[in-house]
């Protein structure tokens, strides 16, 4: 899980392309990077380990200035945290630097197409990254194969199977696609203009999630597709290229749940609006059962704040931030390593001083994955003189791991295989536990059927398994 940001046909992208992902750097903390088409029309990128207001300065942002960029904070799932495997990606084609790319998913069938390319095409791969894969692929059906793109794009795409959306830079075009399934975010906007000294009512913008939009002076005006693939080229309108066969959708529910900022629309949903009722059906499941003048309502901020709120609203219990955030402290779920996830937490929450003696606390948490943190948490209310700490979760039990690029583990350190949900409160010291359950998420959602809950469920639309016999790509060209 990642986020990307283009911006196409203004002078200075690049400086909105970098605004727009300091406002989806919760998509992910391990590095981010630009490519730019510069004014002699070759295609740039710089990328760095770091946050982007250390990575993107305005030393770097005034050498790779130009009129068509694309931008990407990364958090690392399968590949490793290090530099080569930053994006975006540039590719030299063969009459010189003009391709780069960048990618938010995961490709399910990775190694089945690195390995066709590397062997029956020759191609020495930098990285272990999906876009460097993606790029390749493209590069070998346009230039190898000798395709325009507009016919190699759809052709390359209709070998990846997984968890996309991307944007390419392509000389002087720019491309926009997701996967089929819908299962990762992109929205498209316009820029209006009069919120800076430039007049940029011209250019077309790109992000994983619209909430920063507002800060370029940008108005959202739909979501990329699932399947479409979108061209943007000079003085011609955004035009719709290809579009895959209709398709069953599969939006990933965790970005509602946890990943999306609040202010976000994302799949057509109220970010906030959906975790306000996630709260809501909590508190229905405690009907009668949790009581007392001596009960407060605390999330696990930021993600669960709203869940909270719902929680509170619905049960008319009072709601709390007992538990303080250090903001310089990264998201702990999207941390590399257990041993950083642990020392977050212990760097990232503080329980407000004399807040908590002769409390019962209800404690609102997005999501159980490990386990390991949230106990920390209760833990240190108890030790901050909590009575008693009651765990609610806004989502169902994590009992199988994501193909499509968040990182969960092996389903043998997934804590809900391996202990009951009394067992797991146990665990926790927590006085009681209680989940969401997947149906109630069809109350929620109108379009329940359209969102993959697989990590929950172990429902899959595909997974590696599917193409472990099937190494080859298509060469019908």
């Amino acid at each position: 899980m990642c986020g990307i940001a283009g911006v196409y046909g203004v002078q200075n992208a690049e400086r909105l392309v970098a605004e727009i992902l300091f406002a989806t750097q919760h998509r992910g903390q391990e590095s981010c990077g630009i490519a730019t088409r510069n004014a002699r029309g070759n295609v740039i990128a710089h990328k760095a380990m770091g946050l982007v207001k250390n990575v993107l300065t305005e030393d770097i942002l005034s050498y790779y200035s130009g009129e068509i960029s694309i931008g990407h904070v990364r958090y690392p799932t399968s590949a490793s945290s290090n530099i080569d495997n930053a994006q975006p990606f540039a590719i030299d084609l063969a009459e010189g630097p003009h391709m780069a790319v960048c990618t938010n998913g995961s490709i399910v069938n990775y190694e089945q197409l690195r390995s066709y390319l590397e062997k029956e095409a020759g191609f020495t791969f930098l990285s272990d990254n999906d876009s460097e894969l993606m790029g390749r692929l493209i590069a070998y059906y346009h230039v190898v194969n000798h395709i325009p793109i507009e016919e190699a794009l759809p052709k390359a795409l209709g070998q990846i199977h997984g968890a996309y959306a991307a944007l390419l830079i392509l000389r002087d075009k720019m491309f926009a696609f997701r996967d089929p399934y819908g299962i990762r975010p992109m929205v498209m906007g316009h820029l209006v203009g009069n919120v800076r000294e430039e007049q940029l009512s011209d250019g077309t913008v790109f992000a994983s999630e619209g909430c920063g939009f507002g800060i370029i002076g940008a108005r959202e005006i739909r979501k990329v597709a699932p399947g479409e693939i979108l061209c943007l080229q000079k003085g011609e309108p955004v035009r719709t290229i290809a579009k895959a066969p209709k398709t069953p959708l599969r939006h990933c529910v965790f970005e509602l749940i946890y990943f999306s900022r609040p202010d976000s629309m994302t799949f057509d949903e109220r970010v906030w609006d959906v975790r306000r009722e996630i709260g809501a059906a909590l508190a229905k499941k405690d009907r009668d059962e949790l009581v007392g003048d001596d009960l407060v309502v605390i999330p696990v901020p930021d993600s669960s704040n709203f869940v909270a709120q719902g929680y509170a609203e619905a049960s008319g219990l009072p709601f709390g931030m007992g538990l303080l955030r250090n903001h310089y402290v990264g998201r702990t779920f999207i941390n590399p390593t257990q041993r950083s996830r642990d020392e977050g937490v212990r760097q990232k929450f503080n329980p407000l001083p004399d807040y908590f003696p002769g409390k019962r606390v209800i404690l609102v948490d997005d999501s159980i994955v490990r386990g390991t943190s949230l106990r920390k948490l209760v833990r240190m209310i108890k030790g901050a003189g909590a009575k008693e700490v009651h765990v609610r979760v806004g989502s169902p039990p994590v009992v199988s791991p994501c193909y499509y690029g968040i990182d969960t583990p092996v389903p043998e350190e997934l804590i809900a295989n391996n202990l009951s949900v009394p067992g797991i409160a146990k665990y926790m010291d927590a006085d009681s536990l209680k989940y969401m359950d997947i149906e109630d998420f069809h109350e929620i959602l109108s379009n329940h059927q359209d969102y993959c809950f697989a990590c929950f469920n172990g429902d899959y639309v595909i997974k590696p398994a599917d193409f472990e016999s099937n190494p080859t790509i298509s060469t019908d060209f």
